[in-house]
């Protein structure tokens, strides 16, 4: 029986059967973690400017449940305010850091987080992730989904760095025991 509960956050185009939440998600399991991957209900014509309440609305009742880490990808980092009022440790994959929603509520979150991005992907600010959390893992020609150029395995070891980084973050006490 686990002890320790964690709840994934997909993205609008990514969910939790991507590659990055189903090794994020088994290290976790292996860490303690029950894991509990949240589906979108209904995307529809979702627009950015109305994303932040839309997510919020979703994931205040999985997160009323209890929550010892948050991890969020892309649409699902619209979640930074419900773990910076929570105090909520968080990990952020392909965080929208180039939006106000996202950046504002980490730049106040007390609780800590690993933000992790490519820099070939656009809404990723690596000076920004450096300036808001120790805790950043930065992939050199990634995309938003985490993928390099060149032969698959590249990929791979992408995301092996990814989930060594969470592995690390969870293990240093950033998430309590």
């Amino acid at each position: 029986m686990a002890d320790r509960r964690a709840v994934l956050a997909p993205g609008r185009g990514y969910d939790t059967r991507g590659p990055l939440f189903v090794y994020l998600g088994e290290a976790l399991r292996r860490l303690g973690f029950d894991v509990h991957e949240v589906t979108w209900r209904s995307l529809g014509d979702l627009r950015l400017d109305g994303a932040p309440e839309w997510v919020a609305e979703q994931l205040d009742p999985v997160l009323d449940a209890g929550v010892d880490l948050l991890v969020g990808k892309s649409l699902g980092s619209f979640a930074a305010p419900l773990a910076a009022d929570r105090g909520i440790p968080a990990v952020w994959l392909t965080p929208l850091l180039t939006d106000p929603a996202v950046r504002e509520p980490l730049g106040r979150a007390t609780a800590p987080f690993l933000l992790a991005g490519g820099t070939a992907d656009r809404v990723w600010d690596g000076a920004v992730a450096r300036r808001l959390t120790p805790y950043v893992v930065e992939v050199a020609d990634a995309d938003h989904s985490m993928m390099v150029p060149g032969p698959l395995a590249a990929s791979a070891e992408a995301l092996g760095r990814v989930c060594t980084a969470v592995e690390e973050f969870v293990r240093s006490g950033a998430v309590d025991s």
